[in-house]
């Protein structure tokens, strides 16, 4: 798995330290062991794991502004988890409504040695942050109207909202409050990864 890994990260340009990769790695071998019980993917081989979860998650980290995030529907720990573990000087918030997935997020940061991760089950509506974030994530969330509707209370005055998408719907856009505005539409490029996949960087 590790020789894969190292591909998937050459081709996307992404250099990693070594504990790094063994950390992700480490938590693919995870979410591998939890999903036969849990079912918390529907991504089952691990090797398809490193290109569908892994890659597909880091990818956007050369464009998160700031140290203090949030990801919000965060499921089996996607895309926050590989973040944190390739920014470990950023903190990260990751939030679920399921139980089962915020106990597998508590396992992986303890097996893992994580110490920039909070694990937090509520539902995002329901979640009062003491401290704002830089920026607000999601990975197959909501609609972009959904996210910044239940998340409004979630950035600071000048934060972000992250939308990890595949296709880049215009319409979705257009159904946005006109408080929100759309700084930004990046094509991510996920090595061995079929279809489109989008970043888009709202505020």
């Amino acid at each position: 798995m590790k020789a894969k890994l190292e591909n998937l990260l050459a081709q996307a340009e992404i250099q990693l330290t070594d504990l790094q990769k063994d950390q992700l790695i480490q938590l693919v071998q995870l979410l591998h062991k939890w999903n036969k019980a849990y079912n918390l993917t529907s991504v089952r081989d691990p090797q398809e794991m490193l290109v569908k979860h892994i890659l597909d998650s880091i990818v956007v980290s050369p464009y998160l502004q700031g140290d203090r995030f949030i990801d919000v529907g965060t499921g089996p720990g996607l895309p926050g988890l590989p973040l944190a573990i390739i920014n470990p000087t950023k903190q990260f918030v990751l939030l679920d409504s399921l139980g089962k997935r915020i106990s597998f997020i508590r396992n992986a940061v303890r097996e893992l040695g994580l110490t920039n991760v909070e694990p937090v089950l509520s539902r995002v509506e329901e979640y009062q942050p003491e401290q704002k974030f830089d920026g607000v994530l999601s990975r197959a969330f909501a609609s972009l109207k959904d996210m910044t509707d239940w998340c409004h209370h979630l950035p600071k005055e000048n934060g972000y909202f992250y939308a990890l998408k595949g296709i880049y719907h215009e319409d979705e856009v257009q159904e946005l409050d006109k408080k929100f505005e759309v700084k930004d539409v990046i094509t991510l490029h996920v090595p061995e990864l079929v279809g489109e996949r989008h970043l888009i960087v709202l505020r």
